[in-house]
């Protein structure tokens, strides 16, 4: 989301080799195994991505396996309800929410807030587009943190 609130540029960065890198030992069949085992054990999306590639040496899944972590989860009915970018935004909005309780005028936080929701509106308004969400989805910052803790 370059340029929409700040006036710097996005990232400009090297493109990646099409298809599977030689040296990657293990086969799709191991790495799906994997995702679903890890996702068992409560690991997020992201959080799965690193270890895979950290522990196993598996630079993508999708370049390996040919389907997402997030579609080999709901083959497998592991996925979460929210996806997990949507929830990270409702955890920062509900900690800058709890740290301007404690400090009132702090008016920069109140700024980030705003623009947090907003993010967070505009990720909804996609989700439920996409059949992700229920169409009667909506944000509250009453019920983010009961949201949260399931």
């Amino acid at each position: 989301m370059a340029r929409i609130y700040a006036r710097r540029r996005g990232k400009a960065g090297s493109k990646r080799p099409a298809g599977t890198p030689g040296w990657v030992s293990v086969d799709a069949e191991e790495v799906e195994q994997k995702v679903i085992e890890l996702s068992k054990r409560g690991f997020s999306t992201s959080k799965i991505g690193i270890i895979l590639r950290d522990g196993y040496g598996v630079p993508r899944v999708p370049q390996v396996v040919g389907k997402k972590i997030t579609e080999i989860q709901r083959e497998h009915n592991l996925a979460s309800e929210i996806p997990e970018d949507l929830q990270n935004l409702m955890r920062r909005a509900l900690r800058i929410r709890k740290h301007l309780e404690l400090n009132k005028k702090d008016v920069h936080n109140k700024r980030a807030l705003q623009l947090t929701e907003s993010k967070i509106r505009r990720l909804v308004k996609y989700y439920v587009r996409e059949g992700i969400l229920p169409h009667d989805w909506k944000y509250k910052p009453e019920s983010a943190e009961f949201i949260l803790r399931r």
